[in-house]
């Protein structure tokens, strides 16, 4: 008896439907080069090079999507509202976050059904992490 596709693609994660790790390296890769270049956005990553910073936020959206749970094995919890505190997080930061974001996810070709999912998941946690009025 032979596998039905259309089964298949149900039981698969969104991670695996969207290529995995790579699709989320290349996501996160490009936002980081768009932080890199902003002036409101680049001083909330008080580490010397962004790479670290790249990495974490690579490693969550990859266990969020359904992918290996390395963030949580090396990290613990989230907890993102928690780790976000320290920094200023108002609706300017909001937007350029969202700018950087959206050219990032308009790289990547993800098919429409695809990109709706991941753009409104992602527009949900940057209206998460505001924390300042303005």
């Amino acid at each position: 008896m032979t596998e039905n596709p259309h089964d298949t693609l149900q039981e698969q994660t969104f991670y695996e439907q969207v290529g995995g790790e790579e699709t989320f390296r290349r996501l996160v890769h490009r936002f980081y080069q768009g932080v890199a270049e902003d002036p409101l956005l680049r001083p909330m990553y008080p580490e010397e090079d962004l790479g670290p910073a790249e990495e974490r936020f690579t490693l969550f959206l990859i266990q969020y999507w359904g992918g290996p749970r390395t963030y949580s094995e090396q990290r613990g919890h989230p907890r993102l509202r928690m780790r976000h505190v320290p920094f200023r997080v108002d609706r300017a930061a909001h937007d350029a976050w969202l700018a950087r974001m959206r050219v990032a996810l308009d790289e990547l070709g993800l098919s429409p059904e695809h990109e709706r999912q991941l753009w409104d998941y992602l527009t949900y946690a940057a209206a998460s992490m505001v924390n300042t009025e303005g």
